[in-house]
């Protein structure tokens, strides 16, 4: 069909900057949507075009029902033991939002402590995070609206049911507090209010700690700790294990680059010492026995190691090496049964290694499979624990583990409406283009033989790692004899610092060459063919597709960038924007600014050549990476002659950059991905 894209305002703005001049006709698409009904109408019309297009694909009712079948399953989240209670998530299968349920002891009957699924018509109202006094009998919980990373936190006395009345206010990205041992209150980060007409876009700064005490109001809570002259800093609350030290950990940006500070508890004046200075290693505290701290961290040690101090020495403790830095990858630790469970990661799946606190190796846990393994929480003192592991073919299991005997049984495992081993689950290295060796995950029904249409992911980004996970709605591309490819691309943290280092500022394109380069091994060995490969990526990986799209055209069949940062010249002026220069860097200055002008999305799009198809999804609500990156972007494509396959929106109402998202939700934008990206990789469904 022929598709006529809605008139997009353009207006005749250029600015000079370090001898540039950048055209910047579409900036009156970053006002809010909620406030400018211009843009509002643009919004509409967009939708308008994009549902009348997605309403002829003979595959959108087909992958919308199989995916609501694919997602009805019963689903648990890992437990959370507080004094003799046990607190987990449970969604029956349908359920727009998870329901937070209780046991009063393992074996018992669960109860409904909290449902959101009544909290607004649209389900769009969600039970964020939640946290369990130590004794179980009070939960901190926060209610996050529409998708928005803001957080209302309220209190819920678990016997009962009810909520206490007390309400803390402005915390965002997550319910960020740390009970009181005692039970007589909770530390809290929070940020000043904001206007509710800047609330979705204005800068984040000045986070300061707070201590709530029961029963009073927020306007009562003791300041515990800011840092008013270096406001761009952030600030999360942590409380030993013995309850004498809340643990600070500072950062700005996302780097993770952390100075740690000190307040004793035990004195009423809650003095404040600084024992890690400077923001210049990871460091994330894994438990205490007295004053000896257990620590996992990078200094010295790219992919991470295991170190203790004794923080009454002085304020610059001497480290002392406990686990050295290994060929994996270390992800995290903590003291759970009088032993140290670290979690790492080889070549992008996870192991599971026990020590004793002098360093001496236990062994391993062992897991089900090649996947990913998270959890073992719990208590020093306590070998209970609980961990979950998924695969790309296997959907979350719960694991109950005694530290003491090694023994893992299975706690809550899903009822499937698909066999897993109908799936072939690989991992495959290739060679980028300077010849670094990059990993990938392929992932198919076992009588796939290829080439066959298959959809490329990949974040790259930010240290985060990319490991294997079980989604509904991936089967449903796979069992249509699809193939799924995970590329673990440089920016990631699947090898640490190194790998996190060659994909960002000066060495982001690494990125975006790895995942061109895994986009021609797989038609160079005949997994898929050409025009046949589609390329899905979200926030980072949203500019991770918009910028190899713009680079090489002629590979990609589809692309469906989602929530993506496409406008690297402003990213740093809305919301969290400003924490992303270090691994984007500053627009400020000269040379970053030059270096992000040669690759931002909105800036080269190259007209006259042939694009592929691009389906570009946004939200409305989105105040993290906000809207008006993807409204730009898709009035840039559709400006230009980029060839005769459509360029489209999908923007959706009442809902964020993807925490919170009702289930309904979910399966509609994945029902119209993958209608959109069938119907051009020549996907048979049916």
């Amino acid at each position: 069909m022929t598709i006529r894209y809605p008139d997009t305002r353009r207006e005749d703005l250029v600015e000079e900057q370090f001898g540039l001049s950048v055209a910047d006709p579409y900036r009156w698409l970053e006002n809010d949507v909620r406030q400018d009904a211009e843009v509002a109408a643009w919004v509409a019309s967009q939708n308008q075009v994009t549902n009348a297009y997605l309403a002829t694909l003979p595959a959108r009712d087909w992958f919308r029902t199989r995916i609501q079948q694919l997602f009805d399953y019963e689903r648990f989240g890992l437990p959370q033991k507080k004094g003799s209670r046990y607190f987990y998530m449970h969604n029956s299968g349908l359920q727009n939002q998870a329901v937070l349920f209780v046991r009063d002891r393992l074996e018992g009957e669960g109860r409904v402590l909290i449902d959101p699924n009544g909290w607004s018509q649209d389900g769009a109202t969600a039970l964020a995070e939640w946290s369990p006094s130590e004794n179980g009998a009070q939960l901190l919980y926060a209610i996050q609206d529409g998708g928005s990373d803001w957080r209302v936190a309220k209190l819920l006395d678990v016997a009962t049911g009810e909520d206490t009345g007390d309400e803390v206010h402005g915390m965002k990205f997550a319910l960020t507090a740390a009970w009181a041992k005692d039970g007589s209150g909770f530390f809290y980060a929070r940020y000043p209010e904001v206007a509710e007409d800047e609330k979705f876009q204005a800068l984040n700064q000045n986070h300061r700690i707070f201590f709530h005490r029961i029963g009073t109001p927020q306007s009562a809570d003791r300041l515990v700790y800011e840092t008013p002259a270096e406001p761009n800093r952030s600030h999360y609350p942590q409380i030993s294990d013995d309850g004498h030290w809340l643990v600070i950990t500072t950062s700005e940006g996302t780097d993770d680059r952390y100075q740690i500070t000190l307040v004793d508890l035990n004195d009423p004046a809650w003095p404040t010492r600084t024992i890690i200075h400077g923001l210049n290693h990871h460091w994330s505290l894994a438990g205490n026995v007295g004053t000896r701290f257990f620590w996992t961290t990078n200094q010295h040690a790219p992919r991470m190691r295991i170190v203790t101090m004794d923080v009454a020495e002085s304020d610059h403790p001497e480290t002392h090496e406990l686990v050295s830095e290994d060929e994996a990858t270390l992800e995290g630790a903590a003291i759970v049964g009088g032993v140290l469970v670290a979690s790492y990661l080889v070549d992008a799946r996870t192991e599971i290694r026990r020590y004793g606190l002098d360093g001496s190796p236990m062994g391993l846990v062992e897991l089900p499979g090649i996947g990913t393994a998270s959890g073992f929480g719990g208590e020093p003192d306590d070998p209970e624990t609980f961990f979950a592991f998924t695969s790309f073919n296997e959907p979350t299991t719960i694991y109950r583990h005694n530290i003491a005997t090694g023994e893992s049984i299975p706690w809550a495992a899903p009822r499937l409406l698909f066999d897993p081993v109908d799936y072939h689950v690989e991992q495959r290295f290739y060679a980028s283009k300077d010849g670094t060796r990059v990993p990938m995950f392929l992932v198919h029904r076992k009588d796939v033989t290829g080439p066959a249409p298959t959809l490329l992911y990949a974040y790259g980004g930010f240290g985060i790692s990319i490991t294997p996970a079980f989604s509904s709605s991936r089967i449903a591309w796979m069992e249509q004899g699809g193939v799924i490819a995970v590329a673990n691309i440089r920016g990631g943290g699947e090898y640490g610092k190194a790998w996190h280092d060659g994909g960002r500022l000066g060495n982001k394109q690494n990125s975006f060459d790895d995942f061109i380069a895994a986009g021609e091994y797989l038609i160079q060995q005949g997994i898929t063919g050409p025009g046949q490969l589609a390329i899905q990526g979200g926030s980072n990986g949203g500019l991770l597709v918009g910028a190899v799209v713009n680079q090489r055209p002629d590979l990609f069949a589809a692309a469906t960038p989602a929530v993506g940062v496409m406008d690297m010249l402003r990213f740093d002026r809305w919301t969290a924007g400003r924490y992303w220069v270090d691994d984007y860097g500053r627009p400020s200055e000269e040379k970053d600014y030059k270096r992000l002008h040669g690759y931002s999305p909105y800036h080269n799009v190259r007209e006259g050549q042939d694009y592929p198809a691009i389906l570009v999804t946004t939200a409305d609500t989105d105040d993290r990476v906000v809207p008006g990156h993807s409204f730009k972007y898709t009035a840039a494509i559709q400006a230009v002659d980029l060839g005769a396959k459509p360029r489209l929106a999908r923007i959706d109402t009442r809902a964020g950059h993807g925490s919170g998202k009702p289930t309904d939700k979910v399966i509609e934008e994945a029902a119209d991905m993958w209608a959109f990206l069938a119907e051009w990789t020549g996907l048979k469904v049916g």
